[in-house]
């Protein structure tokens, strides 16, 4: 059924500003999905903190062509599903490589990040990337670990000065008893 032009300025709309809005852009081919899968995989990237649409190809060249990214022409046929990084493009990358080794109707593109066109292999290696907290928590580790070694041997240092201190004590009160 055609779409009538109205439709089709709202959906270009829809994709400057998707495309504008988004860190990376990767493009997956959907062939075979009932609606059922093609929601499921809408929830894993929905999780991943992006967005994905079934994209009208022509629509989508003319949006990317708008926001001066070329795709190769062949990348824009068949049925596409477009998911948009809204956040974090690794965790958008991670959601659709797994979601396509467990669904073989699912084919992983390529796509963009930022304005660099990347390949599928590039797409995978960016998944296996940790996310932006996991970064966060291991350049927290790496510097609460010597913070925390350095209070062990302040504090280890202050003790045995206590000890000496009490240790002292304790010998000067037995010196001063049979006195």
């Amino acid at each position: 059924m055609a779409i009538t032009k109205a439709r089709k300025v709202e959906l270009l709309e829809q994709y400057d500003e998707l495309i504008q809005n988004s860190r990376a852009i990767f493009l997956a081919e959907y062939s075979g999905m009932n609606v059922k899968q093609l929601n499921a995989l809408r929830d894993k990237v929905y999780e991943a903190n992006g967005a994905l649409h079934v994209t009208k190809n022509t629509l989508l060249k003319i949006a990317l062509e708008k926001a001066d990214k070329s795709l190769p022409e062949e990348f824009l046929a068949g049925q596409l599903a477009t998911g948009f990084a809204l956040s974090e493009a690794p965790s958008l990358a991670k959601a659709l490589v797994d979601f396509a080794k467990d669904d073989d109707k699912v084919t992983l593109r390529g796509g963009f990040l930022g304005d660099e066109f990347v390949t599928v292999e590039q797409v995978e290696a960016l998944a296996k990337l940790p996310s932006l907290d996991e970064l966060r928590a291991q350049v927290i580790g790496l510097i609460n670990g010597p913070a925390r070694n350095v209070a062990s041997v302040l504090a280890s240092g202050v003790r045995q000065v206590v000890n000496v201190v009490d240790a002292y004590a304790k010998s000067e009160e037995g010196a001063a008893e049979p006195a």
